[in-house]
């Protein structure tokens, strides 16, 4: 870190300090009265931001299993050990590798002219030369599935449909069903490769990555889809489309892929250790890999910030919390959540004393609701955190959360968990793309994400709060 992050927190302490001194509270009043501070404090914040700046430029890309990411977990078990931070370690396990060499796709024939793609995780190499093809467009994964095997086999299957912009980002959850599922369907009916158009929603000539579902009948992921696969730029996919609506286009698809079964990974893990009940967990948590694109400022350089630089707000009091909160980076979610899995499995004797789990990988818009998954005898410290998170501009959610892709794991365990939603309006503009870089971050709206965290994540872990509650017993 810089030194103006670690030179900040002499002021920051010393004035937090005053602050929880200041004469009687009542009952809770006091925890509150100090979380308020914290979203105070969080305006000035530089450890966080510095964080993620310091992360996409001196490690850059991270894809999963590979030594660029290996080198970000040395980076940031040196950086949380500098900011002080307790315990940190990294909790390694394995992952089946795939990076891609080469990708491009050309149309033949008259209308010969080069289409700008990128493979989609998992992807098959192509032949060396690439493969040569008829292409066959649907409009839907579920158009696809209901074509004759006759009107697929041998070709190659171009799935044209478009993502809608939502603020919660519900658009994506509809449309990158064809990014998981085309090349097992497609496979299936006897076709060559699978290409379709990016799962986003801007149109430039930059196209979305992502993973495939590389789950065999076992349900363990392996290296590699069924097929080749790729998505085109969104301009790049209206070109497609226009040719077929002339006639017939012959592509080729030229895919080079590197893939191992086993490829190392880890979870980096740093903690303010708590007091009296110290062995009680709130998680705060995101993933530290990214895709190969861009440099993961967004997703989810961001969220690694967004939790370092509440945690260590928190760091900064006078005192330790009552309950221990571990800051979790997680490694190689965007190949398989094999970071969020790894995790629950080692961490399995410990998963009843997790108190709370919230996840940052959404970027770094500003949060606008907060949604809990608590006990219902716990609702009342929902309203208490929603009244608390109102003067940010965060209105209140259901309870209906599911944490997050790393802690959804968690969340189906039991433990109780939150969502920060943040406005993803934008968001699906860069997301596994060549533009999720550093620039995307809007510093105040960046840090009206470290306040909310640092507020929700201080009340759960000093207010002595049991969001397991069940409702009370009914006469």
């Amino acid at each position: 870190m810089k030194a103006l992050s670690r030179g900040a927190f002499g002021a920051l302490a010393l004035g937090l300090a005053l602050s929880a001194g200041a004469g009687p509270q009542t009952d809770g009043a006091a925890e509150l009265a100090t979380a308020r501070q914290l979203m105070t404090a969080a305006k000035a914040d530089a450890v966080g931001l510095t964080f993620v700046e310091d992360l996409t430029t001196e490690i850059g890309p991270r894809l999963a299993g590979s030594p660029a990411e290996q080198r970000a977990r040395d980076w940031a078990v040196a950086e949380l050990k500098g900011l002080g931070f307790a315990n940190v370690r990294v909790d390694a396990f394995q992952i089946p590798y795939w990076s891609r060499t080469h990708e491009r796709l050309s149309v033949l024939g008259p209308s010969s002219q080069p289409m700008v793609i990128t493979a989609l995780g998992g992807s098959r190499a192509t032949p060396d030369g690439g493969l040569e093809a008829e292409v066959v467009r649907f409009t839907s994964l579920a158009d696809l599935g209901a074509a004759a095997d006759s009107d697929v086999a041998g070709r190659i299957v171009f799935i044209d449909e478009p993502m809608f912009r939502m603020q919660d980002g519900s658009g994506y959850g509809m449309a990158v069903a064809k990014r998981s599922a085309c090349h097992k369907m497609a496979a299936a009916k006897g076709a060559a490769a699978c290409l379709i158009r990016s799962v986003g929603t801007q149109h430039h000539r930059m196209p979305h990555t992502g993973v495939m579902d590389r789950r065999g009948a076992d349900g363990v992921s392996q290296p590699l889809g069924a097929l080749p696969a790729a998505a085109l730029s969104p301009p790049d996919a209206d070109q497609l489309a226009r040719l077929l609506a002339r006639g017939p286009v012959r592509v080729n698809l030229d895919i080079g892929v590197e893939s191992a079964e086993a490829a190392p990974s880890g979870n980096v893990i740093a903690e303010i250790e708590g007091g009296a009940h110290k062995d009680e967990i709130v998680l705060l948590g995101c993933h530290l890999d990214s895709w190969d694109l861009g440099t993961g400022a967004i997703d989810d350089g961001a969220g690694c910030g967004i939790i370092v630089g509440a945690a260590k707000l928190i760091d900064a009091l006078p005192g330790k919390p009552d309950r221990t909160i571990r800051v979790v980076l997680y490694g190689s979610e965007e190949l398989g959540v094999f970071g969020g899995d790894a995790y629950a499995r080692q961490h399995t004797e410990e998963l009843s004393k997790h108190v709370l789990a919230a996840e940052s990988d959404f970027g770094a818009g500003r949060i606008w609701r907060f949604q809990t998954k608590f006990g219902e005898g716990a609702l009342g410290h929902a309203k208490t955190l929603h009244t608390l998170l109102a003067p940010l501009g965060v209105g209140p959610g259901d309870n209906r959360s599911g944490g997050g892709p790393d802690i959804g794991v968690l969340a189906r365990s039991g433990v109780p968990v939150v969502s920060a939603g943040q406005d993803g309006t934008d968001y699906f503009n860069y997301h596994h793309t060549p533009d999720d870089t550093f620039d995307k971050i809007d510093p105040e709206e960046f840090r009206q994400n470290i306040a909310v965290y640092a507020a929700f994540a201080y009340m759960a872990a000093d207010a002595g709060w049991d969001f397991r509650a069940p409702a009370p017993a009914t006469e």
